[in-house]
């Protein structure tokens, strides 16, 4: 799970540095307003990284996707993006968990067929 996980994070990442450029272009924002709540962003998706297995890191995962989904309300186009974000979030983690059930059943399997079992 850990790796799908991160792997949609790091993605966010990148989006949300590239939201935030699109969203220095409005002259209605400020610019330090625009790079705080970008840059405290950021800074989260890349923590959740190494969160993703501690109790809370999948929670702080949704709440930093429905952030994403209300920063449309900035910049429309992160309505879709925020989404799009989700639903690979929940991929992500439904998935992952899938995966890493079925690793520890095999380890499990290999453990108890012994050492000769190749």
């Amino acid at each position: 799970m850990r790796t799908l996980c991160a792997s949609t994070l790091i993605g966010e990442f990148f989006v949300i540095g590239f939201a935030g450029l699109v969203a220095m272009k409005d002259d209605t924002l400020a610019v330090s307003t625009v790079w705080t709540v970008c840059g405290v962003a950021m800074l989260l998706s890349v923590l959740l990284c190494g969160m993703i297995t501690r109790p809370g890191g999948v929670q702080l995962g949704w709440a930093l996707q429905l952030a994403l989904i209300a920063s449309g309300f900035v910049l429309p186009v992160m309505f879709f993006l925020g989404l799009l974000f989700a639903v690979l979030w929940w991929a992500s983690v439904h998935y992952g968990r899938r995966i890493d059930d079925v690793k520890a059943r095999w380890a499990e399997a290999q453990a108890s067929a012994g050492p000769d079992a190749a």
